[in-house]
């Protein structure tokens, strides 16, 4: 996340790229087990149906693990649990 020189926002590479990493994770996935399938079953059909459901299911589960996650670090690891006024050196709440 950086600021463009015109005072806007503007998303950094990694923030862009992040959909392609999902949408590429659920690929691999979907084209691993429907290859299993297909040495399986030797049948199509069922190897089709599996590559698209194995692929919005991950893609799916990717999607809401990824908006259980805060990006902003400074208010959770530090044992305060987010309150400001518990930070340490922080004398305001005693």
């Amino acid at each position: 996340m950086t600021n463009s020189p015109d005072g806007g926002y503007r998303p950094s590479r990694r923030d862009v790229l992040r959909p392609v990493e999902y949408v590429g994770g659920a690929a691999i996935a979907a084209v691993f087990t429907a290859v299993i399938v297909l040495f399986a079953t030797r049948d199509w059909t069922i190897t089709l149906i599996t590559l698209g459901g194995v692929f919005i299911i991950v893609l799916m589960v990717l999607a809401l693990l990824s908006m259980a996650v805060k990006p902003n670090a400074g208010e959770h690891g530090d044992g305060t649990g987010g309150d400001p006024g518990r930070r340490q050196g922080d004398d305001s709440a005693h």
